[in-house]
């Protein structure tokens, strides 16, 4: 992962309806580890990590790193999203800033993946106008597909990668003239 550029992090927390966007903190452990070791987080991601190795190996305050928010819902973390630069795990993304996103599987169904990357891409295009961004999921994952069209992401090719189809896509900031 590489710096974002030019902007100031961390932010200070970003509030939607729901939702509190932030940090990573140390009361965030648990729940980090619950869902890297989710089975249904895994199935198109190349499985699940193993817990015993995520509970040894993860520090005490989870990753925090730019581009990375912990989505809050009433003080518990239920995912979280991130913003990075990539720097060249699929060549369409190589440079380009990259949406990611996991979600506790308690938490899908309610729309809140939908409200907390809105207000990250909105977070993303006021401190970086005019940037595009892009998503990569699997075509087989019908949830973040759906997802990536309620955001406004446009395909812009699919490939095989991983042993599977994958679609990618990019997001442009609305621009207004005067």
């Amino acid at each position: 992962m590489t710096e974002l550029g030019p902007v100031a992090w961390p932010p200070a927390p970003i509030r939607t309806e729901r939702l509190v966007l932030r940090e990573p903190e140390a009361r965030d452990r648990a729940a980090v580890i619950e869902l890297l070791a989710s089975p249904e987080v895994g199935t198109y991601l190349g499985g699940s990590q193993p817990r015993d190795e995520l509970e040894r190996t993860m520090p005490q305050t989870p990753s925090r790193r730019p581009g990375l928010f912990i989505v809050d819902l009433d003080g518990a973390m239920i995912g979280r999203i991130t913003l990075t630069r990539e720097t060249g795990h699929l060549r369409q993304a190589a440079g380009k800033a990259e949406l990611g996103y996991l979600f506790l599987p308690q938490a899908w169904g309610f729309g809140y993946a939908t409200e907390a990357c809105v207000a990250a891409l909105d977070w993303f295009a006021a401190a970086l106008p005019g940037e595009p961004v892009v998503l990569a999921t699997q075509t087989a994952n019908v949830r973040s597909m759906r997802l990536a069209a309620k955001l406004g992401f446009t395909e812009v090719e699919r490939f095989e990668a991983y042993g599977a189809e994958q679609w990618f896509g990019e997001w442009s900031p609305v621009t207004t003239s005067d």
